[in-house]
C-alpha cells in the first residue's frame, strides 16, 4: 500500500481493479476543506487518460510492475515474440500491448517490457531510436541549405518520416519515438 504521498510522475497504481501509470499530479489545498491530490491517469490497458481526485493520505494498491530487457524476434499478426536473453524463454505479446511502437522496433532490437503478474503489460521505448532510411526522392543538387522544406522518407520499420531534403536513401536518423519527428542525420 501506497500514500497518495508517496505519487510520483511515472508510478503505476492499481485503481478501481485496473493497472494506471500517474502521468501528473497536484497537492492543493483549498481553505477549511482538507488537502486533496489531483491526478492525470493512463490506463495502461486501454490508454484511456483519466482525472481524479484523491484525499490527501489516502491508501492505494501500488502495482508491483517488472521491467524485463527482452530481443524481439518475430510477428504472427497478433503477438509480438520476444526472447529472454538469459532463460532463451520466448514470451508473447499481444499487438494490442506493442500498439504502434512497433515501427520503431526492429527485428533483434532490446526491448523493455513492462510484466505485471508475469503478463506484458506495456513497452518502454529510449527517446530517440536509430532507423535507417530505405526510400526517398534523391535530393537536388545544391539541396545543403537548412530549410524548413520536407519529403517524405520510408524507414526500414515501415514508418514514413517526413525528413530534410538533403537526407538520402542509405542514410541513418534519428526519429524521436514520442511523435515520430525528425531529429537529425546520423554519422556513420
Amino acid at each position: 500500500m501506497a500514500s497518495t504521498a508517496d505519487f510520483k510522475p511515472g508510478m503505476i497504481i492499481v485503481f478501481n481493479g485496473e493497472l494506471f501509470k500517474i502521468v501528473s499530479y497536484q497537492h492543493s489545498k483549498m481553505g477549511r476543506a482538507g488537502a486533496v491530490v489531483r491526478t492525470k491517469m493512463k490506463n495502461l490497458l486501454n490508454g484511456r487518460v483519466l482525472e481524479n481526485t484523491f484525499r490527501s493520505g489516502e491508501k492505494v494498491d501500488e502495482a508491483r510492475v517488472e521491467a524485463h530487457i527482452l530481443q524481439y524476434l518475430y510477428s504472427d499478426g497478433s503477438h509480438y515474440y520476444m526472447m529472454d536473453p538469459e532463460t532463451f524463454e520466448q514470451i508473447p505479446v499481444p499487438a494490442d500491448v506493442v500498439g504502434d511502437d512497433i515501427n520503431y522496433i526492429r527485428e533483434n532490437d532490446d526491448v523493455k517490457v513492462l510484466m505485471y503478474q508475469d503478463k506484458p503489460i506495456a513497452i518502454e521505448l529510449p527517446a530517440a531510436v536509430e532507423l535507417k532510411i530505405v526510400y526517398t526522392e534523391p535530393g537536388e543538387r545544391g539541396d545543403t541549405a537548412k530549410t524548413n522544406v520536407k519529403k517524405p522518407a520510408k524507414l526500414e520499420t515501415g514508418l514514413e518520416v517526413p525528413v530534410p531534403l538533403f537526407v538520402n536513401e542509405g542514410d541513418v536518423i534519428k526519429v524521436d519515438t514520442r511523435d515520430g519527428q525528425y531529429l537529425e542525420r546520423v554519422k556513420r
